[in-house]
């Protein structure tokens, strides 16, 4: 199968909203091989339910390309990344905390500008990936903006980060959803 121009398509949503199903529908209307990008990282048994119950939906022919940093540098080396049609990276919400978290439990906590430097690195890497394979990107994400002020720096570091990730894909993507 052909595909078009290549596009981005960014998924939006608070928590539940069925922003993963959504994109995992639509992964397959746009070309026949897709490659999932997952950013998670399984560091308890309760994230490792979640894994599992997303690897359960998703069809056994799909091959999973596991990076919870350096995504486009992944994409760029992955053979399965340029045989792809359609690339799906699930999800920058966990994405956006890797980097801001990657200095590890005893590094001092980054200030936004910092923190948004790192961010903005990778969102280039993702991006420059993207323009140089001929597949799609379904990028999903979860909408922080509309619940409440986080009462602590490091939360309040991280939603504005995510914010203006959300912010700077939405701006250049060929479609945005927003799930609710």
């Amino acid at each position: 199968m052909a595909i078009a121009e290549p596009t981005l398509t960014l998924i939006l949503g608070g928590a539940r909203s069925g922003k993963s199903t959504y994109a995992e529908a639509l992964a397959p209307k746009l070309g026949w091989r897709v490659l999932y990008v997952a950013t998670a990282e399984v560091l308890d048994d309760e994230m490792r339910a979640r894994a599992a119950a997303h690897q359960a939906r998703r069809p056994p022919a799909w091959p999973t390309l596991e990076v919870p940093l350096d995504v486009g540098d992944a994409l760029r080396t992955s053979p399965e990344a340029g045989d792809a049609d359609v690339i799906l990276l699930d999800c920058l919400t966990l994405l956006v905390s890797n980097v801001i978290l990657s200095g590890g439990p005893d590094a001092p906590e980054p200030d936004v500008a910092e923190a948004w430097t790192a961010v903005e690195a990778e969102l280039d890497a993702l991006l420059e990936a993207h323009r140089h394979l001929a597949a799609h990107l379904i990028v999903v994400s979860n909408e922080v903006g509309l619940g409440v002020v986080p009462p602590y720096s490091l939360g309040r570091t991280y939603r504005d980060c995510l914010g203006r990730a959300n912010q700077t894909l939405a701006r250049i993507a060929d479609r945005a959803i927003l799930m609710v």
